[in-house]
């Protein structure tokens, strides 16, 4: 055994310093041999070590990818495009911390990796996911020889990094291909969500680290702390880390990255900027989405040039016309672009875009690519007419703005995109209603309101194309099982303008009730954080029309929101709204906001008028000022810990 533990660790070593450090110190045939050797020696004893770099070899593909829940949380980024979204983000942090120091690092375009490892080991790799459940690819990590199988570390740990290709693993891998990959960024995620992990280690895909998601027992003050520490357990982290005071350090970064980028072999899209301190980072906390204290800069996308063929206009929920591009067919980000935006008539002139003219054209972030501008007319090139009635039902279009828009509530293209947001995911939640069911709904059956899903019989659907007895079994129970939904989305399904997923659930926090919340004034809604005045407006505007409010009526009859709060009856904190600020060193933000809870309060994302008590940790910013503005209670954390009866 003893010599099967030096085969392995010498093994490892030397992979470290040839696929970490790119330093080898030993030729490969000295490698292959003592591999060869390792190899025997597992098949005499038939033991194979956990951190054996036989592991590595790609096993028998798997039959489907296995769903994983992460121990913590992964959260995506925020994105900004412009210096001034930037200034904005770095003010935010300096007002809670005026001293506050930022990281900035590269940014990789690749497929977000999570990997536990325990007791030194490795144990298990699974992708993002949606942040919460990831899947299983634990085979296809095997095979990626940069990632380490044993670390010092002796803790539960899971940590984050990017799956990317090199360019010239991709140039290499395309030169030997059937079938070439377009582009790194693609080849790698194929790679890993590919059920053969063969295929994952001929691509020759890396990971580089940047976080540690979760670890038991330890801590970290800094970022720069958390990247010696990835390398000190023989992570593969890329040599960039500057730490900057203020925003022109940042910019200064920015632009320093912005130049090498275009030389290194990693295919990345922007730079990450995050607050330093680590601790503080609880301070300010997370939306629902993205952490506070970090931030994602975006350089300019790819562009392309192309002809314009035809103009056609879509109608949306709110009824604004927004003009599609159709263009000639043109590669760009590894995809064959056939159609590109404009975002109102407006657009249209400020860019100068007519039919038959050469135009410039950016794919961001996987959406549809967007028309920059003119860049030559031809002799052929005809100006883009403004229309004056909706393409799809004939009514006079009205203008606000830049913008064009359809009044007609029952114009067609806008019935059919109000039942699909009202039946998403995240709304009611209607399985297997798409839009194409929406527009059969409307056009065979003259549904014209959510609310007439839920008097729709079997009779009903099965009239509808496609549709026979196990679907529409399964139809009516999903409208049957929407009938019961959390306030937050079916605040979100109502289709007010400007509110999303986050506002809804804010909205359905202070309100508790569609009822209360339709009683609302502008004042009151403008307290909330993520409600501004526009938004507010609408709001209040939504539930003053006769239309909506029959509507609202109509759905009540059916379906029943449920605000869903926990209230412990005797509890400390029962009946209290309680708002965190600042640094807490006893307990993770997190952990303090389920403590409030358990003890019957409601935790609050900012201080309102509604706050009854404000718990400031170290480094305590403008939500402590407020409350001590408006005479709310204040108590610090060595209160909070003696109220629990913990000291």
């Amino acid at each position: 055994m003893n010599k099967m533990r030096m085969l392995i660790d010498t093994l490892n070593k030397w992979a470290y310093e040839y696929y970490v450090l790119d330093n080898p110190s030993v030729p490969d045939r000295e490698y292959d041999r003592l591999y060869d050797e390792l190899v025997e020696l597992e098949k005499q004893t038939g033991i194979v070590e956990p951190d054996s770099p036989t592991r590595r070899v790609g096993g028998e593909p798997l039959k489907a990818f296995e769903r994983h829940e992460h121990i913590s949380r992964l959260y995506s980024l925020d994105k900004c495009v412009t210096y001034d979204r930037l200034s904005a983000f770095v003010t935010r942090v300096k007002k809670a911390y005026a001293d506050a120091d930022f990281t900035v690092e590269y940014k990789y375009d690749g497929l977000t990796m999570c990997i536990t490892y325990d007791k030194g080991n490795f144990v298990r790799a699974t992708t993002r996911g949606n942040g919460v459940v990831g899947e299983d690819v634990t085979a296809q990590c095997l095979t990626i020889k940069s990632v380490p199988l044993k670390i010092p570390f002796q803790g539960l740990m899971e940590v984050q990094g990017e799956a990317v290709i090199p360019l010239s693993a991709l140039q290499k891998y395309n030169s030997t291909a059937a079938e070439k990959l377009k582009n790194a960024r693609n080849a790698a995620a194929g790679a890993i969500r590919n059920l053969d992990p063969s295929v994952t280690a001929k691509r020759g895909v890396e990971i580089l680290f940047y976080n540690v998601n979760y670890i038991e027992g330890k801590s970290f003050s800094t970022q720069v702390e958390m990247f010696g520490f990835l390398r000190e357990n023989f992570f593969k982290v890329y040599p960039y880390l500057k730490v900057c005071r203020d925003e022109a350090d940042i910019i200064s970064a920015l632009e320093e990255i912005e130049v090498e980028r275009k030389k290194i072999d990693i295919l990345t899209d922007g730079a990450v900027i995050k607050l330093n301190n680590v601790p503080a980072r609880d301070g300010l906390g997370y939306t629902d989405k993205f952490p506070r204290w970090a931030i994602a800069y975006k350089f300019e996308a790819e562009e392309a040039q192309t002809t314009v063929r035809e103009v056609k206009w879509q109608v949306g929920r709110t009824g604004k016309l927004t003009p599609l591009a159709i263009v000639d067919p043109v590669e760009l980000g590894g995809a064959t672009v056939r159609k590109a935006t404009l975002n109102n008539f407006g657009d249209i002139g400020r860019k100068d875009v007519r039919i038959g003219s050469l135009v410039a054209i950016r794919r961001s972030n996987e959406v549809i690519p967007e028309i920059l501008g003119c860049v030559e007319h031809t002799g052929t090139s005809v100006n883009i007419q403004k229309p004056t009635v909706c393409p799809y039902c004939g009514s006079s279009v009205v203008e606000e703005g830049a913008n064009l828009f359809c009044p007609n509530r029952l114009c067609p293209p806008r019935i059919v995109a109000r039942f699909e947001h009202f039946a998403q995911k995240d709304a009611m939640d209607i399985e297997g209603f798409s839009e194409a069911t929406a527009d059969q709904l409307h056009k065979k059956l003259g549904l014209t309101r959510p609310s007439q899903l839920y008097t729709l019989t079997a009779e009903d659907i099965g009239s509808l194309e496609g549709f026979k007895d196990k679907k529409i079994n399964n139809l009516l129970s999903a409208i049957e099982s929407s009938k019961n939904v959390p306030l937050e989305r079916f605040i979100f399904a109502l289709g007010i303008d400007g509110v999303g997923r986050v506002a809804a659930r804010d909205l359905a926090n202070a309100f508790k009730s569609v009822d209360v919340l339709s009683q609302s004034t502008v004042e009151e809604l403008t307290e909330l954080e993520n409600i501004g005045e526009i938004t507010a407006r609408a709001i209040v505007g939504w539930f003053a029309d006769d239309d909506n409010r029959a509507e609202l009526a109509d759905l009540l009859k059916y379906v029943t929101p449920v605000y869903e709060q926990r209230q412990v009856e005797g509890g400390i904190f029962f009946g209290q709204v309680v708002v965190l600020t600042g640094t807490l060193s006893a307990y993770t933000r997190s952990q303090a906001q389920k403590i409030i809870e358990d003890e019957g309060g409601e935790c609050g994302s900012s201080v309102t008028k509604k706050t009854t008590l404000v718990i400031a940790g170290e480094e305590a910013g403008s939500k402590l000022q407020k409350a001590q503005k408006l005479g709310i209670k204040v108590i610090d954390e060595q209160e909070f810990v003696r109220m629990l009866g913990r000291e």
